[in-house]
């Protein structure tokens, strides 16, 4: 306590009323240090696997297919079952039993459910849940489940999905092309029609995740003496997906609790994805009887959670000499996986008020379409649907500049909604709510020295070098109306159901009788400060010190105030999370004022609160404590005035009025408020290696008023690192068959500080007139701006080359080593094994191929007799536990192979074909697990010499399932590992020396670092 404080404590308990305190300065706009980060870095906070569990809790391991598309036959689980430790095994029956399909968000005859029931559509869905009492348990008798599987044709593409021949993932549907939607604003025709010129681009973004460091977490209990579920899981919302959940558990949104931790590892949008998890591992508490706890790992999520949707983007621009675009074509075709999962088609939707981005383009034609391919179903992303939007759009500005000869910034420049017509009605039907787009970006060219970057490139590229320049202008819309989402369906499909619409935050604040206040949002914070910004916000309303505001993070769905729109999405908590905590303080406070007013002998409206205090604005030296005036209402609440209630808490529910529903024309403000980034960046390719190297990266943004500048530049900090790895490194990697290829950070290359250059970031504020607070969002932005302003820069980069093509993202070096350099020579002739006759690829999934020779100290019969005895080639083969002659030179092995992270167990059919004894053979063999599946095709030939055989071998092989996502930086070195693992077995059984046991060599040492420990 200060001298200060000190002093107006005694004089308080003497009765003596204390003078107001000296106007402070408000803590809404400071650059405060989050509260958070403490318990953060020093290890304390509680997140979702941290909290207890309740007795007698299993633990669950989720069986994924390894298929991207195939008919499910049969489950057998009888030997797991008979694992001791193991409850209870949940598969589709249990699901069809006890639960429903999840909504779908278009009028398409498609299923999604919790767990597979008779077909699996991408590589990682769930077909059975093992439950255990420990989750070591539960994974061991994963591998004793048997599943049997029709596989049928892959769609793996966009293009694939528009085929009509492609295999449709949902019969019913009868075709992936499940929705399209053309929409006409103003007179695009005769816009094109008088324009001078046309100017397209075509582009494919791909999908891509934010990858955040805790993956999902759910504990699901089951009262059946109440029919109810309560849930604690890492959900960040938006809850418009409660009912969704509560109506596939066949309960009331009245029965499905769903709590959140205090402390959430980040989201980014992903953890709207655990919702199906949530439903999953409730049917799981059901079935078992006990409470159930599951923690996603790593390959879970890369694999199986969430991405970015991918979309294929074809846009026409009609333009002007000057560059001027008076009308915008687009056609946008939206990749959102097997199955259209709540909220999806947002991605798509969410920007469809603000389709022309940050220019004034009257004219508009879109043609939407949405297909299903066999991977994993899409969802919230960070960003979601900007980037893909603006990736089309500021490509398109940049080509309209290269084809009419202009700079692409006087474009840009041309092009710019004007400060004197905000706010902006868009021609889709967005309202752009304040801003000086054009003086912002004046604001940023010079603040960002752009002239010296130029003098830069010139002097660079007298050298020779590649070097370039790129821009982006984008709107980042936040706080998102709920009726956007319709805008998939007709204006009749609308009246049907009902309108939607609004964007209701909610928010208490309380008072305790010593004075202390709490805040409760139904917001689940992910590293936006909501403690910080929280008790910022209030403490301004009442004339409080920070510390004196308690901010609870927690959320429950049983007591607190919440609404359908609630959650962490879409850039909402500056804007209406914090400014529905304004609206609550500011009408307590109101409350206070009315209560006090007697005893200070004014009128409300003329009660001030300021330093602790509370007094007359008319007669300052008149009164009392704060603490004073909150305990009123809970010692005393006989002394209030008659017909006054206590205020003690106050709950808002605020909705932004410019958020309607639909119109019949489509017209959408599919957001609450707009900011501004302009984004200009140099670059640098590397001519040896293709590498991009940022140079400089100057970032500008209008994001309203900031309410704490610190933690926006972490913001902003954090959404460019996101967006530098969409651009440059980033990739979701598919075979041929849909099996997922990058399932570990090895091969899905997330960007480290040490490739994420410090941009300049500055700053313009407009506030919006929209929002409480004049807050708009700031924590997407980059997602949106950069990955386009980067690739922009490539291209100019590339000019310098006469090259006009850029990569599709990411950008990665062999990509632009290929345009950079002319195609490689053929392979020679005359050069080593060009006239062998290569063995038929094995289509799919992750390919191996190799070959090579061993010299074994036996004849070629007595090698051969080895081979082709049952006994002899079990003891050869690494890991296998059983081998049965099933026909002619055929055989069923059971085998346990560990490669990294994973380890299982493998039923494989093989068989010898081709045979020449003692010469030749052909070695065939596929097999299947709970790791996933493999099948090859190897030629091995004997050639007699003088002191014994050499064994050659060609092989070519395709793996799947979490085997193929562990990444090739592994699988290769880990198949030539035990191939020599092999040879040296098959060396001491053909009378060799054997390596002693209490002597390991350097390959065996290597195996068991490697993880292979059989």
């Amino acid at each position: 306590m200060t001298a200060t404080q000190t002093a107006a404590h005694t004089i308080d308990s003497e009765g003596v009323s204390p003078p107001p305190p000296p106007a402070a300065v408000p803590f809404v706009g400071r650059a405060m240090p989050r509260v958070e980060d403490a318990a953060l870095l020093t290890g304390v906070a509680r997140y979702a696997d941290d909290l207890p569990v309740k007795p007698g809790t299993l633990h669950a391991a989720i069986l994924r297919s390894p298929h991207a598309h195939a008919d499910l036959l049969d489950i057998d689980f009888a030997a797991a079952l008979a694992v001791p430790g193991v409850a209870a095994v949940v598969t589709g029956a249990d699901a069809k039993r006890l639960a429903s399909a999840f909504l779908v968000g278009i009028r398409a005859p498609m299923e999604h459910w919790c767990l597979a029931i008779d077909r699996v559509r991408h590589v990682g869905e769930p077909v059975a849940v093992v439950l255990a009492d420990s989750r070591y348990v539960a994974e061991d008798a994963l591998d004793r489940i048997e599943v049997r599987y029709r596989p049928l044709p892959p769609v793996t593409s966009i293009a694939q999905a528009l085929e009509k021949e492609s295999e449709p993932l949902h019969p019913a549907v009868g075709s992936n092309l499940v929705n399209s939607r053309s929409f006409r604003y103003g007179d695009p025709e005769a816009a094109f029609a008088r324009a001078a010129h046309a100017v397209s681009v075509e582009v494919e973004y791909p999908r891509n995740s934010c990858t955040p460091m805790e993956c999902f977490v759910v504990l699901a209990d089951y009262d059946a003496a109440e029919d109810a579920y309560e849930v604690l899981s890492n959900f960040s919302g938006p809850f418009a997906v409660h009912p969704v959940m509560a109506r596939a558990l066949n309960v009331p949104g009245s029965r499905l609790r769903l709590k959140t931790p205090p402390h959430s590892g980040g989201s980014f949008g992903n953890k709207q994805a655990v919702f199906p998890h949530v439903v999953l591992m409730g049917l799981c508490a059901r079935v078992a009887g006990r409470p159930v706890k599951w923690v996603e790992d790593r390959l879970e999520h890369l694999m199986a959670a969430t991405s970015a949707t991918a979309r294929r983007m074809r846009i026409e621009a009609a333009v002007e000499p000057d560059g001027r675009v008076l009308a915008l074509r687009m056609e946008q075709t939206e990749d959102c996986g097997a199955y259209l999962r709540a909220p999806e088609p947002a991605s798509l939707y969410r920007n469809h008020g603000n389709l022309t981005g940050a220019y004034d383009i009257p004219n508009l034609t879109v043609t939407n379409r949405i297909v299903v391919t066999n991977k994993t179903p899409t969802g919230l992303n960070r960003g979601f649907g900007g980037g893909q939007l603006y990736y089309g759009l500021e490509r398109l500005m940049n080509r309209v500049a290269a084809e009419l000869g202009l700079d692409p910034l006087d474009v840009i420049r041309r092009n710019l909604v004007a400060a004197d017509a905000m706010p902006y009605r868009t021609a889709s039907g967005g309202m752009l709510d304040s801003g000086d787009y054009r003086a912002t970006l004046e604001q940023a060219v010079h603040e960002g020295a752009l002239d010296a970057l130029k003098a830069r490139r010139d002097a660079l590229r007298a050298e020779g070098r590649l070097y370039g320049i790129g821009y982006a202008a984008v709107v980042e819309p936040s706080i998102s109306n709920m009726g956007y989402i319709t805008t998939v369906l007709t204006a009749d499909e609308r009246r049907k159901a009902g309108p939607k619409n609004g964007a209701q935050a909610t928010a208490s604040v309380a008072v305790d009788p010593t004075g202390g206040v709490s805040v409760t949002v139904a917001s689940a914070p992910q590293g936006q400060g909501h403690r910080t910004v929280l008790a910022q916000v209030v403490a301004d309303v009442f004339g409080l010190r920070f510390e004196d505001i308690r901010v609870n993070t927690d959320l429950d769905t049983g007591k607190d105030a919440w609404s359908i729109a609630s959650g962490n999405y879409s850039s909402r908590f500056a804007g209406a999370v914090a400014g529905a905590a304004q609206v609550a303080a500011t009408q307590l406070r109101g409350r206070m004022a009315t209560l006090v007013a007697g005893q200070l002998n004014c009128r409300a409206e003329d009660v001030r609160f300021a330093g602790g205090k509370v007094f007359s604005d008319a007669n300052p030296d008149n009164g009392l404590s704060f603490s004073r005036v909150a305990a009123a209402g809970h010692w005393a609440p006989g002394t209030l005035p008659d017909g006054q209630e206590a205020a003690l808490r106050e709950t808002a529910f605020w909705t932004p009025e410019p958020l309607k529903a639909p119109t019949d024309a489509d017209h959408i403000n599919s957001s609450a408020c707009y900011g501004f980034i302009f984004d200009f960046c140099g670059v640098e390719i590397d001519r040896t290696t293709g590498a991009v190297r940022i140079d400089r990266y100057v970032t500008m943004h209008d994001a309203g008023r900031l309410l704490n500048p610190l933690l926006v530049e972490g913001q902003i900090l954090g959404g460019f690192a996101h967006a530098v790895g969409t651009a440059l490194y980033e990739e979701y990697a598919y075979g041929d068959d849909g099996r997922f290829l990058s399932g570990t950070f090895a091969d899905y290359l997330v960007p480290t500080a040490c490739e994420v250059p410090v941009p300049v970031i500055l700053h313009r504020e407009s506030p919006s007139p929209v929002t409480p607070l004049g807050a708009k969002g700031v924590g997407e932005g980059n997602c949106m701006s950069t990955p386009v302003c980067l690739a922009n820069a490539v291209a100019d980069a590339l000019s310098a080359d006469g090259l006009n093509e850029v990569p599709s993202l990411p950008i990665t070096p062999a990509k632009l080593a290929a345009l950079i350099h002319s195609p490689e020579p053929p392979r020679p002739a005359s050069a080593p094994g060009s006239g062998e006759v290569p063995l038929a690829a094995v289509k799919g999934g992750r390919g191996l191929t190799a070959e090579g020779s061993r010299e074994v100290p036996a004849t070629p019969e007595q090698v051969w007799a080895i081979l082709l005895d049952p006994r002899e080639l079990a003891a050869l083969l690494p890991g296998c536990e059983a081998l049965d002659l099933v026909g002619p030179n055929a055989y069923r092995a059971e085998v346990v192979v560990g490669i990294g992270p994973v380890r299982g167990r493998y039923t494989a059919e093989v068989a010898l074909s081709d045979l020449d004894p003692p010469s030749a053979l052909t070695l065939t063999g596929s097999g299947t697990s709970a790791l996933g599946s493999g099948s090859g095709t190897g030629h091995v030939t004997l050639e007699r010499t003088a002191t014994g055989t050499r064994v050659t071998y060609r092989y070519s092989a395709s793996v799947g399932g979490k085997v193929a996502a562990v990444g090739g930086r592994m699988l290769d070195s880990a198949s030539r590992l035990l191939i020599g693992q092999f040879f040296e077995k098959l060396v001491a059984r053909a009378g060799g020396a054997e390596v002693p046991a209490d002597s390991p060599s350097l390959l065996t040492r290597l195996l068991r670092l490697l993880g292979f420990d059989r």
